[in-house]
Formats: structure tokens, C-alpha cells, sequence
């Protein structure tokens, strides 16, 4: 669908997508911006335009975006025509037969429950079978649950960390991993190639609901992360920020042999209007209040939060460095399940993998346990790809601790593992930044910030790249650049993605790109600093927050638009 040009256009243009909408109420929706553009309305002019300036795009995250009528919005029209797509590609190049098999999740966010029945209804009505989760529930089910029923595809309908405004479509392939090209270009042409919705057939019923027995299956099978006879006596509060995690950690705790982990009761309860929190993501400033004031009252060793479909962790700790409780940085996190698996144990062949916006400490401990370390791009579409897997992270929280098991990032089995860890510590004494401390002393400070530089609209996002090849800094805070690897280009031995990454004389790291979901470009940064005796610590630590801040502010100085 191109965007169109005159009020005129626009109008029919709505007009047929109104006809050809199965909702009620999107249709009013378009009925009242119709009408707003008919009587003159700039305001309703610019918003329709919006709705129509293209086709939703489906891509490696699958769909993404704002929930409303038109084309370029998340509802049931577009959600008919990209499942209508998805069964085309599994009937033709996916190879999946007449009769493929697909297993559909959702999570609590408006409208989820209903994509996912459109979405049983198109594979029923298409001659497949359709296998819908009984309940809202987290991402990682639906990916466990993909492989454990011998599916050849899954769905999951969820916005993951999105605003509430938002909902998503996200598509995993047979083996259990999300879509990587050309996968999402050949099912992207499939659903470009339906005509109407009118011309996609939809059953009223067929598809099979399953029990809260898979539910079980998926808990049976995380709870073999942990040794058994590994230390539970830990105390946690738990926070699901109002998504659906809740049910399934405090399941998986209780069965793993940990206590029942507090929750925070005014975000335990899916909520589709996230009310507690201004951004669903454990990530953003504030997000983990609530979580950390509970910590702060009660006796309380760990803080676990996952994000709103539950395949992300965060964890908090009380730092006595710091004074206060904080929450680890994803980075922190990521070598701290590392090196736990390292003394968990590891076998030769074994393989840890994180993606290019992660710190390199991952890899240093791999090297020192003398296995292979893989550097991917961004997603876990890419790392749970790795051959060899044993475990694989990525800095924005995401946690691959059992491939064999989930072939994605499950912020439920990263609970369990990271829990086990600091009731270890907790035996011994010790705690989870005591080990943060270890691993600094063997290989230096790994020191990590990002930063997003957010743009009006993708075209800004380009615009900032542009100027940074246009001009390319040869020094970053009085350090040279010793190289530049241009990623859209393949440079590093990577795939092409748009981004550039540079190396800085002190072994500083600096990685910038646009993201894949939102009119933003992302900086990544890391130093290396290396402490020459357990009594250096402090001071290296404070030399790396110098030069990080120091390369930050040279960074937001280079990406600000000119």
C-alpha cells in the first residue's frame, strides 16, 4: 500500500479499508476520521494520513505498533492478513505440508486474546491445525511450547516492554527461534500478496485450546536449570510491572524449592494500562520503584522484575558500595549467569554467545574457561542460532540459559538461575557483587552506558548516521580511533545491519544504531579498565566511570542532528 496524496485519495482509500474491516469498531474509527477529514479538519487530515502512509511492516520482530484502524496500525485486519500470509509461507517455501501445524500465545494487552483467535481461525480455515495457549501467559511458553509439540510455527501476540498503546505479532519457525531473513521477507510477500480480508477464509471454530498441562510441561522442564541440591534459602520480591509473569515465576520458584518470592501486589495482576509504571519496561527510570521500596522494608536478599510478557529479567541488589538497593545493569547480569555456568560446569564444544551491543566480558570469561565465544548481531533471533549454544545474553536484559529447552531469551528460567546463584553466595557469605568484584580483578572493569538520541520519525534516524560517516571522528575525548567498522557494510565479519562501531586506542568501545522498533538511535559504550590489585578496585572503577562519561558526552555532541 502506498501513501496517498489528496484528501480525496485518502478518503477512499479509507473508505475501502472500512469496507473490508471485520471490527466494528475500527471501522467507527475510520467512520469518525473520515468524517473530521470531510469536514475540513487538519488535525483528523494528519492522522488518517498516518494510518495510511503504508502497510504495517513485518519484519524479523515480526509486527509491531500502535493499536487503531488502518494499515499502518495494529488490528484485526492487518493481524488476518499476516496470518493469512504466515500459512501461504508455511504451505510453500516453509515446506510444512497441507496440514502445518501452528501453536498460538497471547499476552494480557488489549485486543491480544482476540489477534490470537483471528489467528487459529485463518490456519484452521486454511486446512492446518491451530494449538491456542489456555491463558495469558509468558513469551517463553509459547517459544517452549513451539519445539515440545512438534509445531512447524508459533505465534505470539504480544508488545513485550511496548507503551500500552501498542501490541505485536511475533513469528517462530519450526526449530523454535524467531524469523531471521530471508524467512521475513518471503512471509512479508505472502501477506502483501492478500487481496482483501474478505478473501481470506476464517473458521469459526477447530482449533484445540490447550490445558494448563503444557503450562506444567514448561514449568517441569525450566526447573532443571538449578542443581537440587544447590542452596534455596533466598529471600526475593517479585515484580511482573502488570504483565504475565507472575503465576508462572511464583510456579516455578515454588517447584525449583524457594521460598514463594514477594510480590509487589499493586503490579502483580495483568493490567493492559501498565498504571503504575510510565514505561512497561524494567529498563526505564522508575519502572522497579515500587519493587525497590519493598526491598528497602522488609527482609529481602534479591529483586527480580520481569518485563510485561516475561522474557526479560532484571535484578536488583542492596550494593554496599553504593548505600542503597540498584538495579544490576543487563551487562552485570549477563556475566554474573556467565560465570555461573562456568562453575555450574561446562563441556568442551560448549559455546557462549552475546550480541555486538553487549560488553566483552562474556567473551573474556569464556576465553579463561577455554571455551568459543560468538559475537551476533542484535536479537535473539541471532544468538539462539549459535551452533553449540550453551548460553547466550543480550545487554537490554534478555537471558538464554537453557537453549535445549527455550531457544530464546525466558526471563523465568534466568530467575530461577540467577536466584540460584545468590542463595550459593548467600551460604557462603557472600553476594552477587562479590562476584561482580571477582571478575573485575581477573579481567579489568567492563564498564557499559547506552544512551538513545530519539528523532521524530525514521527518516531523522537516518539522517543522524549520515552525518556520522559524513564526518567521522578520528579522536573521541582527547583518545584516538584506531578503527571503524562500517556494519552495513558486513565489517567484522558480520552480516550487513545498519550501524557503525568504533575502537578506541584504550580498547574504549562505541557501537551506534538506529533501532528496529521505534524513531530512535541507540549508543553503546564500553571501557576497559584494568585493576592491578584487589585494593585498585575503587580507583579503576572510578577511572572507567570517568572515561565513559567522558566518551558519552562526546557521543551525544556527535549524534545531535546539525
Amino acid at each position: 500500500m502506498t501513501a496517498t496524496n489528496t484528501s480525496a485519495d485518502l478518503i477512499a482509500a479509507a473508505r475501502a479499508w472500512r469496507d473490508d474491516d471485520p471490527d466494528a469498531t475500527t471501522r467507527g474509527e475510520l467512520d469518525s476520521l473520515i468524517g473530521g477529514v470531510e469536514a475540513g479538519s487538519d488535525r483528523a487530515r494528519d492522522e488518517l494520513a498516518d494510518r495510511f502512509s503504508g502497510m504495517l511492516e513485518f519484519g524479523t520482530a515480526g509486527l509491531r505498533g500502535a493499536l487503531g484502524a488502518g494499515p499502518n496500525r495494529m488490528n484485526r485486519s492487518v493481524v488476518i492478513r499476516a496470518a493469512a500470509g504466515l500459512i501461504a509461507y508455511l504451505r510453500s517455501e516453509g515446506q510444512a505440508g497441507d496440514d502445518p501445524l501452528v501453536v498460538i500465545g497471547f499476552d494480557a494487552r488489549y485486543n491480544s486474546d482476540v489477534f490470537a483467535r483471528d489467528t487459529a481461525s485463518v490456519v484452521v480455515a486454511a486446512g492446518g491445525r491451530a494449538l491456542l495457549l489456555p491463558k495469558p501467559l509468558p513469551t517463553p511458553v509459547l517459544a517452549f511450547a513451539i519445539r515440545h509439540l512438534g509445531a512447524d510455527a508459533g505465534v505470539m501476540v504480544t508488545a513485550s516492554h511496548n507503551p500500552p498503546q501498542d501490541n505485536g505479532y511475533k513469528v517462530y519457525l519450526g526449530d523454535g527461534s524467531q524469523i531471521v531473513p530471508p524467512a521475513d521477507a518471503q512471509i512479508a510477500a505472502h501477506i502483501a500478496a492478500v487481496p482483501s480480508v474478505a478473501s481470506v477464509p476464517l473458521a469459526p471454530d477447530g482449533w484445540e485450546t490447550l490445558g494448563e498441562g503444557l503450562v506444567q510441561d514448561y514449568v517441569d522442564a525450566v526447573v532443571t536449570v538449578v542443581d537440587p541440591d544447590s542452596p534455596r534459602d533466598l529471600h526475593c520480591v517479585h515484580t511482573s510491572l502488570h504483565g504475565v509473569g507472575h503465576g508462572t515465576v511464583a510456579a516455578a520458584f515454588l517447584q525449583a524449592g524457594f521460598e514463594l518470592p514477594t510480590p509487589v501486589d499493586e503490579q502483580a495482576v495483568p493490567d493492559p494500562d501498565f498504571p503504575t509504571v510510565a514505561f512497561p519496561n524494567p529498563e526505564e527510570k522508575g519502572a522497579i520503584d515500587l519493587a525497590l521500596n519493598q526491598a528497602r522494608t522488609q527482609r529481602c536478599d534479591l529483586v527480580i522484575a520481569n518485563d510485561p510478557d516475561a522474557d526479560r529479567c532484571a535484578a536488583a541488589v542492596l550494593d554496599p558500595g553504593f548505600g542503597d538497593w540498584r538495579m544490576l545493569r543487563g551487562d552485570e547480569v549477563g556475566a554474573l549467569l556467565g560465570a555461573h555456568i562456568v562453575d555450574r560446569g561446562v563441556q568442551r564444544g560448549d559455546v557462549f554467545a552475546n550480541s555486538i551491543v553487549s560488553s566483552r566480558l562474556l567473551a573474556a570469561i569464556a576465553r579463561a574457561a577455554g571455551i568459543r565465544h560468538e559475537e551476533t548481531l542484535t536479537g535473539f533471533k541471532w544468538i539462539s542460532r549459535v551452533d553449540g549454544l550453551r548460553y547466550g545474553y543480550e545487554e537490554a536484559l534478555g537471558y538464554c540459559v537453557a537453549p535445549h529447552l527455550v531457544r530464546d531469551k525466558d526471563g523465568v528460567s534466568a530467575a530461577l538461575l540467577l536466584a540460584e546463584l545468590a542463595a550459593t553466595l548467600k551460604a557462603e557469605g557472600r553476594h552477587l557483587t562479590d562476584v561482580l568484584d571477582d571478575l573485575a580483578l581477573v579481567h579489568g572493569v567492563h564498564a557499559t552506558d547506552s544512551f538513545s538520541v530519539r528523532v521524530s520519525d525514521l527518516t531523522e534516524t537516518e539522517a543522524v548516521m549520515r552525518q556520522l560517516r559524513h564526518a567521522p571522528p578520528t579522536s573521541v575525548a582527547g583518545t584516538a580511533v584506531t578503527r571503524v567498522d562500517d556494519l552495513s557494510a558486513g565489517d567484522g565479519g558480520l552480516p550487513p545491519t545498519e550501524g557503525l562501531r568504533y575502537y578506541l586506542a584504550d580498547e574504549s568501545r562505541i557501537i551506534v544504531r538506529p533501532s528496529g522498533t521505534e524513531p530512535k538511535v541507540k549508543v553503546y559504550l564500553e571501557v576497559i579498565e584494568p585493576v592491578p590489585a584487589a585494593g585498585d578496585l575503587a580507583a579503576s572503577r572510578a577511572a572507567a566511570a570517568d572515561r565513559l562519561a567522558a566518551i558519552r558526552a562526546e557521543f551525544e555532541r556527535l549524534t545531535a542532528l546539525r
